[in-house]
This record gives structure tokens, C-alpha cells and sequence, in this order.
């Protein structure tokens, strides 16, 4: 695992850019593109949004009936595109593209992705794999729990990814979505002094920035609000109806579906970068990870804050096998 960098300010930046919906190489193209783009703008830790790869399944929010066959294939589709991914420590999956540009331009990227469970599983997570500068998996976090209609494509997670890892730009942890509002799981974060936060979202809207900045708050550290930026052009053609059933009622005929909203905020839980909200781009910040000493002074939830002798937690980090356990 690398080694924590002593300089204070690290650089950070956000792809609020479109994944390739449904197709895992080209996506695997883009994010070595998106990678490379921001280490020459001087990045030390490259965020993309949740399940960037292979695309948010919008769908199944309006696909949510018993037997439906078109949800069916969907999920099909979705299976064949996405990766397996190693443990930590390991290379050994679908995921050499993504390593490659890691290790090439000396960045630690943090993906969110559909995890596929195994070469021929049937079941997918919601993943939020950290990838160091040579090329190897730092953390795996799987969503703990799908929200609402997710559950209908995702399995539930475990508790072995919520971990925050050194790497040069940082010690860095992330949760996905409304695992935000897991009070519980926010503190097992903060006890682990993290200083990066990766709050990974497929849309924006007011309340994922609140929580974005509640967490940044409370955690004393910074928050990097990752969110995918998504138009009626980038889903298949034989798709945007169910897409845009999922997405909403306000989902347009034409134009965008995800509008970004991707920002930092800092310990103080103030943006540090606005949420930039419309347009495809890549969001730069440069941290000064000194400031969360600071601002520890009055609040450290984990610290001297915290009162051990009323409130403990437990967190059981064994990865879950699927309950099936063979002895030969």
C-alpha cells in the first residue's frame, strides 16, 4: 500500500463526464482518456461517480414488475458489462484498462462500478473500488444497502470496504448514495481518520449536497461530491424510454438527464469548489489537508468528542461469500 505523502495540499479532480452506457470497453477507453487529461492538469486523485461504469440502471425504477422480460434483458445486458473485481492487493480481474492508467500517470482513481460477483454469477454490487498509483486494488466497498427499487438489481454489501486507505494524495474512504444517511457507517469512516471523503452519487439534487456537506461537517475533512453528468443522447436509442421512465417524470424527450452537480466541500462543511451543475467536465481542486487540524479544535466525532464509555460500535469487515461455504 503506498505511502502517505507529507506535503499538506493534494489535488483533486472530479470526471463529470458521460460513461458509455452498457458497454464496458468503451467506458474503459473514456476513463483512461478522462485519467490522463486530469494527471497532466497536475491530479493526484481522479473520482469518477457512482457506477460510472458500466452506467446507472435508471430503468429499473419504471421496470419494476414481476416477470417483466424487458427488465430481464436489460439486466442481461448489464451482467455481460460489468467487471469482476479482485481483492485487495490483487490484479487479477476484468479491470487491466483502468489499472493501466493508474499506474501509468502515477494517480489513484476511486471508480464507482456494477461489480459482477463472479465470471458466471448472477449477481451484481454496487462498488466503489480505490485504485493505487501501481495499478493495485486499494478498498472495495460494496453498497451496504441498494436503495428502495435498487434492490431489485443489486445484492446487499458487506462491511470489508469501509476502510479508509493511505495513498499519496491522502487518506481516502467513500460511501455511495444515501449510505450517507447510515449514521453507523458514517462512523466507522470517521474513526479511521479520514481526511479525503468520496461521496459518490448518480444525481445531485439539494438534499445529496446537504448530506455531502454534513459529512465534510462532521467528519472534519473534505468531501468530494462525484455525480454523473448523463443526456438522452448517451443512453441507446432501444433504452430511453425506460431510462427516462426511471429517471422521472420531469425526464425530458430530449436534452439532459443527470446534470452533474459535482463539488467539494471542506471541514467546515462550505464549498470549496461550487457544485458545477450542466456540462460535461472535469472538476479540479487543490486541498490543503491541514486544514481539517484546525477545525478538529471544537469537533472530532471520533476523538475527543466522542463519549467510548456510553457509545461503542462494532463493524465486522469479513467479506460475505453468499452463505455457502464448501469443505472438501
Amino acid at each position: 500500500m503506498a505511502a502517505h505523502s507529507s506535503a499538506t495540499e493534494t489535488t483533486v479532480a472530479i470526471i463529470q463526464h458521460p460513461p458509455a452506457v452498457l458497454d464496458l470497453e468503451e467506458s474503459f477507453r473514456r476513463a483512461a482518456l478522462h485519467i490522463a487529461d486530469a494527471a497532466a492538469k497536475g491530479a493526484q486523485l481522479v473520482v469518477f461517480p457512482e457506477t460510472w461504469l458500466t452506467c446507472y440502471p435508471a430503468w429499473v425504477f419504471g421496470l419494476a414488475g414481476w416477470r417483466d422480460e424487458v427488465a430481464r434483458g436489460w439486466y442481461a445486458k448489464l451482467l455481460e458489462q460489468s467487471p469482476v473485481v479482485g481483492e485487495p492487493g490483487s490484479t487479477d480481474d476484468d479491470l487491466e484498462p483502468l489499472r493501466e492508467a493508474a499506474r501509468s500517470n502515477a494517480v489513484t482513481v476511486v471508480m464507482g462500478l456494477n461489480e459482477r460477483a463472479g465470471r458466471e454469477s448472477g449477481t451484481l454490487y454496487n462498488s466503489l473500488i480505490t485504485i493505487g498509483t501501481d495499478g493495485s486494488t486499494l478498498n472495495v466497498h460494496r453498497k451496504l444497502t441498494p436503495t428502495h427499487t435498487e434492490r431489485i438489481v443489486w445484492g446487499a454489501g458487506d462491511g470489508a470496504g469501509l476502510r479508509v486507505v493511505e495513498t499519496p494524495a491522502g487518506r481516502v474512504g467513500g460511501l455511495v448514495c444515501w449510505e450517507h444517511w447510515n449514521p453507523l457507517a458514517r462512523q466507522a469512516l470517521h474513526a479511521q481518520d479520514e481526511q479525503i471523503h468520496v461521496a459518490a452519487w448518480p444525481d445531485v439534487p439539494e438534499m445529496h449536497h446537504l448530506a455531502s456537506r454534513t459529512y465534510a461537517f462532521e467528519g472534519r475533512c473534505f468531501v468530494v461530491c462525484a455525480g454523473q453528468y448523463l443526456t438522452t443522447d448517451d443512453v441507446p436509442a432501444e433504452l430511453l424510454d425506460a431510462y427516462r421512465q426511471g429517471v422521472g417524470p420531469d425526464a425530458p424527450e430530449n436534452g439532459v438527464l443527470f446534470d452533474g452537480g459535482s463539488g467539494v466541500a471542506g471541514p467546515d462543511g462550505s464549498w470549496v469548489v461550487e457544485p458545477v451543475v450542466g456540462e460535461a467536465r472535469t472538476i479540479m481542486a487543490t486541498l490543503d489537508l491541514g486544514a481539517r487540524n484546525a477545525h478538529s479544535h471544537d469537533l472530532d466525532v471520533a476523538g475527543h468528542y466522542s463519549r467510548p464509555d456510553v457509545l461503542t460500535l462494532t463493524v465486522d469487515r469479513r467479506r460475505q461469500p453468499g452463505g455457502v461455504k464448501f469443505t472438501d
